[in-house]
């Protein structure tokens, strides 16, 4: 079994794009922040927080995956 080529592929330019969307949201992020109710704040962050690392997880994974044929 060889490596997938189109994953790898789209591992990446996930990896480049991943840092330029975490910028991005962090900005977006920061410019409402004090725009919201203290509901909302903890929501967003502890979404960002958590779709961020979810999105390293899944990086790391896969190329882990990928490279190493798992």
């Amino acid at each position: 079994v060889l490596a997938s080529l189109p994953l790898q592929v789209m591992l990446y330019f996930n990896v480049y794009y991943f840092p330029v969307w975490c910028l991005a949201e962090g900005m977006m992020l920061q410019l409402k922040y004090h725009l919201l109710p203290w509901h909302y704040q903890f929501l967003l962050v502890t979404a960002y927080l958590i779709l961020s690392l979810a999105e390293g997880s899944r990086l790391y994974l896969g190329y882990l995956g990928n490279l190493q044929e798992k």
